[in-house]
């Protein structure tokens, strides 16, 4: 056996120094008990190598410089490799089989015969997965700070592992620093890899049943079958209950392990190609390797590739993140700047967001700082990331946001009257405008070219679409219409072909299709020019437009329209005057919202009321226009903004949306192309999903 090893050894250091061959995935592995299968899966098949690290952080370092390509973490380690600068991303979910998925539950395990709770934990014995790994640590260690058990200020106090040594009695964490309380139960040399007897699920499972700790922090698959009556869950309310049970008594759900690499996607899909062929080879057994967990959980079912657009954060989702970030992040100590941080998409909203910033200093500082990113998918992933706090989106991308666990807080009001008796939720008509006269009907709309507010936008996009796919039940929407102008499609897809860029000489071209201000037929106003500038045969917008831009009110490109020029088309094949919007309409919607994380709700609300008071459209301060756009329309809010109400608290999404709309939503969904990639990936697991 020792000889196999070294030979082992040798074979896969050698290949690990060596340039790789084309097309090899070169496996990062952490311990000679894995190097060792690595070389028997190299054995079995040709296109993998293995490279030897001492932990899983040396790995994301060797991954990041091109010396590795690929290795399978815990959240904890997602978490460290999606920062800068190693910016690894998660690209293949390990799958546990029908009872969790691509996830798992988090939970703590104590002997039967013991008599105390998760509550009463001070001066007992613990045993971790390692240190900084997710069942093991941050969710657990989380739990206690959070539920005031744990004493600790944040890290501008003193570091978490110093208070976890004050509340337990001695512990096993496989990763602290030697001779340490945390690393006192310890059996080996308290790293984190296989050469600590008593490190991973495993370990901290033996650590318990060893009599070295009282409590075991593990995950739920981790007691083998044949011992489970000999042990109890510790549930967060203080009870117990047996192990099954953990789909009622666990700390949290976590985001199953994952495989990481580069973002480049050509390497992803070739590392989920090779594994996938692997044949005469078990990936997910570690018998006869006199260790458990090697390069995969040995109960993982299948592997699942996840969608490109998935990032660390996005994989681990919104509670995991925040517990994470409240044990490596300083808590606040002392006054905190009171300011949301908006998000403004393109450089014209960039510009009215910085004005807006400059105009509400008080007391020598700003509630607003601006962040900008180029498309509303940026900004929500920003939210996500806490690397910005709000924005205002169309219903099409509350529903996304919701679906990412994000919450409408405050909805645009377009009525004045309502604006001091708030009553009904604001709302406006998603219709379709054709040039009067034109012959188009809604029944004859096949083979002509559309004008879109933007891919997956309310009016422009998911009601005519939604109601397109109900009668014909197709999902290629470039068969029914010849082509079109829908900001944010494909560059080379039909529905880029009639958009105009920027107009701009330089770098015109680049803005084509741009889901943002700097493509001119984006947007409700864009939309309308498409049409009246003959780019296309309808337009799907709201049913202010056409008024708000004609008969001497609109832009200079509007200037001698008339809003008789134009008709709405009605469902039933007839068309009406453009003031008939309440009878002639493709559905009615919800009004564009604010939307946040679910924490910040509340100082978000008590902002923008705020500011509304001085900016708004009877607000006391000239100097600036919350819901007036100077260098463009519809900027930060939609022009015909009068103020903005608040949600009552505890809104879901799905009911600030309505029925109608989650209808259309539905059936709009059942085709994948039009389902963001950011949705895919924020649904991707079923501990993601809203119960």
């Amino acid at each position: 056996m020792k000889l196999l090893l070294v030979s082992a050894l040798l074979g896969c250091l050698a290949t690990a120094y060596a340039a790789p061959a084309e097309g090899i995935v070169r496996w990062c592995v952490k311990s000679d008990q894995e190097l060792l299968k690595c070389h028997d899966l190299t054995a079995n098949v040709a296109q993998f190598s293995c490279v030897k690290r001492d932990d899983s952080f040396e790995c994301i370092k060797a991954i990041k410089r091109g010396e590795a390509d690929a290795i399978t973490l815990d959240g904890g380690d997602i978490y460290t490799a999606g920062l800068q600068p190693y910016d690894l991303q998660p690209i293949i979910a390990e799958d546990y089989g029908e009872d969790s998925d691509t996830c798992y539950y988090a939970v703590a395990v104590a002997k039967k015969d013991t008599d105390f709770g998760f509550l009463t934990l001070r001066g007992k014995k613990s045993c971790h997965t390692g240190l900084g790994k997710s069942a093991g640590w941050n969710i657990p260690i989380g739990t206690l700070v959070t539920a005031g058990q744990i004493q600790w200020a944040g890290i501008d106090d003193r570091p978490v592992e110093s208070a976890v040594s004050d509340f337990f009695n001695a512990s096993c964490a496989p990763g602290a620093t030697k001779g340490s309380k945390l690393c006192q139960l310890c059996k080996g040399d308290c790293s984190r890899s296989h050469k600590e007897p008593y490190y991973d699920y495993a370990g901290a499972f033996q650590c318990l049943k060893d009599g070295a700790g009282d409590v075991a922090f593990i995950k739920h698959l981790a007691v083998p079958a044949a011992e489970k009556a000999s042990y109890e869950l510790l549930c967060k309310d203080g009870t117990r209950a047996p192990i099954d049970s953990y789909k009622t008594c666990y700390l949290a759900r976590v985001p199953a392990h994952a495989v990481v690499s580069r973002k480049e996607p050509d390497l992803a899909d070739r590392i989920y190609s090779k594994l996938v062929a692997v044949r005469d080879f078990n990936l997910f057994s570690s018998d006869g390797y006199a260790a458990k967990n090697l390069m995969f959980k040995d109960s993982t079912q299948k592997l699942v590739q996840l969608p490109m657009t998935t990032d660390s954060s996005i994989y681990l989702g919104a509670e995991y993140m925040s517990t994470i970030r409240s044990l490596t992040k300083a808590q606040a100590t002392g006054a905190t700047s009171r300011a949301i941080k908006w998000c403004a998409v393109g450089h014209n909203e960039k510009v009215k967001c910085d004005a807006w910033t400059i105009n509400s200093f008080a007391d020598g500082e700003s509630r607003i700082e601006c962040q900008d990113a180029p498309t509303v998918e940026e900004c929500i992933k920003k939210i996500m990331r806490k690397e910005a706090d709000a924005i205002a989106v169309d219903g099409g991308e509350v529903f996304t946001a919701g679906k990412c666990g994000l919450v409408p807080v405050m909805v645009e009001q377009y009525d004045a009257g309502l604006c001091s008796t708030p009553g009904e939720a604001s709302s406006y008509f998603a219709v379709a405008v054709v040039k009067k006269g034109s012959g188009v009907t809604w029944k004859t709309l096949k083979g002509k070219r559309s004008c879109h507010t933007g891919l997956g936008r309310t009016a422009g996009w998911n009601i005519p679409m939604g109601l397109i796919h109900k009668e014909t039940r197709d999902c290629n929407f470039t068969k029914y219409f010849s082509k079109g102008c829908a900001p944010g499609s494909e560059v080379r897809s039909p529905f880029c072909a009639q958009c105009k860029g920027s107009g701009q000489a330089v770098g015109g071209d680049e803005a084509k299709c741009k889901a943002s201000s700097e493509e001119q037929y984006y947007g409700y106003t864009g939309a309308f020019r498409c049409l009246v500038e003959d780019a296309g045969d309808v337009a799907f917008i709201k049913h202010t437009i056409v008024p708000e831009s004609t008969d001497g009110n609109g832009p200079v490109w509007a200037k001698d329209l008339k809003s008789s020029d134009f008709e709405l088309l009605c469902q039933d094949g007839t068309t009406q005057s453009v003031t008939m919007f309440q009878k002639c309409h493709l559905a009615k919607v919800p009004a564009h919202a604010v939307i946040t994380r679910p924490e910040t709700r509340g100082e978000v609300v008590s902002i923008l009321l705020e500011l509304q008071a001085k900016f708004g459209s009877s607000g006391s301060d000239s100097s600036f226009k919350m819901f007036q756009s100077d260098s463009g329309k519809n900027l930060l809010f939609k022009d015909s903004t009068k103020c903005l109400q608040e949600i009552p608290s505890g809104t879901k999404f799905q009911d600030f949306l309505g029925k109608e709309y989650m209808i259309a939503m539905q059936s709009l969904r059942e085709c994948s192309d039009s389902t963001p990639d950011l949705e895919k990936a924020c649904t991707f697991h079923s501990c993601q999903k809203k119960e």
